[in-house]
């Protein structure tokens, strides 16, 4: 049981509830805090002050007053006219981990929501409730509205949820758990939408998948080494002391862990003085996109915790501001930066596959790792495939937060496109992996014909689990079966089996 208080969420634990199926509970200090906001909320209407969101409308509307009959209406209509997303629905984990920052977010106290709103959105994580959430359609200013509304809309028994691989009704789903949904009163509906949490949630398990594949690259790429008898003496540990960059150093020190007691590695001067910089740049390469994940998941983790609602409650109500902590930006560069930060994997990567093919830079292995050239391609087209989603990766890596787009007459004149750059971030994962799978069935081949019996002993281990997967490659086959056993292998490798 992780219990949510609003400040202390991390992304280790956010896995643990996602794909651990780990329960919320909520600090009862943090409901504390929640009641006494609420409090402040139900003053204002009673005492029929003129505040934002909870007595007005929105946006552009945000100069028409509502009067105190019509609070509950205009929080079901909010949260029914902004349930517009569009597109093919996130995946259910995407669903269940957006449930749990709202709720994280709602429980620092600055919101004004009802204890009731809490629970619903406990009893959702908890209950497996998982809305059925259209992946595109979000702005990224104020707040994450469309994706958002989809997941209040189950809150109040509307919208659809997720029922063995099948969107059902949320209100038979609610009365088959003997749970009643919630009406909606003063402010909730905008205190459940003002926020972050498609770009944020999207962010965070898309963090998760390229940490795990900056670990796997490390191994794979070892693999690819011995498969060229590569040179260790550029990973000595004084080279990069000499620059400075923790995560540099760190790469370098893994990648001897991985290639100790290999028979198959050189020294300088043995074969060659020295390596491609595919090779002998790997800690520099890859210790850069280690320094990105670093930046990204500190950003990651401040906005978990984050107040991103309009207006904000403070001082127990004494005072309420409206502002603009609903902009993604932060989160948007965070996932462009991811982005670049990926792409150089597969970059890397690619130009490693090329020279596990090309009878020119292969070292003497079969041109291609073909059983018979020229009668047979081998692993001729693989490199092609690995070259097509390089590609497609550098048009995806295109900043989205360059972008901006007015909206609501104008009132909302700038906004960050984070959504749309954590979606290409997966994107660009998605393609990563499956470049560094293509690396993992080459360099596993390439291993063979050198003599997997004098491979590193921790790399030998790798290599047999590849070759449960991938047969030895005698003849030409279907390669994208390889593949996708592959993927699908790193993929469950990393604990994240969440790509449905």
């Amino acid at each position: 049981m992780i219990s949510l208080n609003g400040s202390n969420l991390t992304i280790e634990g956010l896995k643990r509830i996602v794909f651990g199926e780990e329960r919320v509970s909520i600090c009862p200090e943090a409901a504390g805090r929640a009641a006494k906001s609420r409090a402040a909320v139900e003053k204002v209407v009673e005492e029929s002050r003129t505040v934002y969101g909870i007595n007005t409308g929105f946006g552009k509307f945000s100069d028409v007053k509502i009067d105190r009959e019509d609070t509950k209406a205009l929080q079901r209509h909010l949260i029914r006219s902004h349930a517009c997303g569009l597109g093919d629905p996130f995946p259910r984990p995407v669903s269940r981990a957006m449930a749990v920052l709202r709720l994280n977010a709602l429980l620092k106290g600055y919101s004004g929501v009802r204890q009731v709103v809490l629970d619903r959105l406990a009893d959702m994580v908890n209950l497996k409730l998982d809305a059925v959430i259209p992946s595109q359609g979000s702005l990224g200013a104020s707040g994450d509205l469309a994706p958002l509304a989809h997941l209040a809309l189950v809150l109040i028994g509307e919208g659809t949820v997720w029922k063995d691989g099948e969107a059902v009704p949320a209100s038979a789903e609610w009365q088959r758990l003997g749970v009643r949904p919630i009406e909606l009163e003063a402010k909730e509906g905008l205190a459940l939408i003002n926020g972050t949490q498609a770009m944020c949630t999207l962010g965070a398990l898309n963090y998760m998948e390229a940490e795990a594949l900056a670990v796997q690259s490390e191994w794979i790429a070892g693999m690819t080494m011995e498969g060229l008898r590569a040179i260790t003496d550029a990973f000595h540990p004084a080279i990069h002391e000499a620059r400075g960059y923790r995560e540099q150093s760190d790469v370098a020190a893994r990648m001897l862990g991985w290639l100790e007691g290999s028979r198959l590695t050189t020294r300088q001067g043995e074969e060659r003085v020295q390596d491609a910089y595919s090779i002998r740049c790997i800690p520099q390469v890859h210790g850069a996109s280690w320094q990105v994940l670093g930046y990204v998941k500190e950003k990651l983790e401040i906005e978990m915790n984050a107040a991103t609602d309009n207006p904000l409650i403070f001082e127990d109500g004494r005072t309420i501001v409206s502002g603009g902590n609903f902009h993604g930006q932060p989160i948007a560069f965070a996932m462009d930066f991811l982005k670049i930060g990926m792409a150089e994997l597969a970059n890397i990567s690619e130009r490693r596959i090329e020279r596990l093919v090309n009878p020119q830079l292969n070292e003497g292995l079969p041109p291609f790792l073909s059983p018979e050239p020229g009668l047979q391609s081998g692993a001729m087209i693989l490199q092609y495939a690995a070259a097509s989603l390089v590609s497609e990766n550098k048009t995806l890596a295109h900043p989205a937060s360059v972008d901006s787009i007015p909206s609501s007459a104008n009132q909302e004149d700038h906004v960050s496109m984070g959504t749309t750059a954590a979606r290409h971030a997966r994107d660009i994962i998605t393609n990563v992996r499956r470049v560094l799978a293509v690396e993992a069935f080459c360099a596993r081949h390439a291993c063979a014909v050198r003599g997997e019996e004098r491979m590193a002993p921790r790399l030998r281990a790798k290599f047999d689990e590849l070759a449960g997967i991938t047969p030895p490659l005698l003849e030409d086959r279907i390669f994208s079966t390889d593949i996708g056993k592959i993927e699908h292998w790193l993929l469950e490798e990393a604990g994240l089996p969440f790509r449905s």
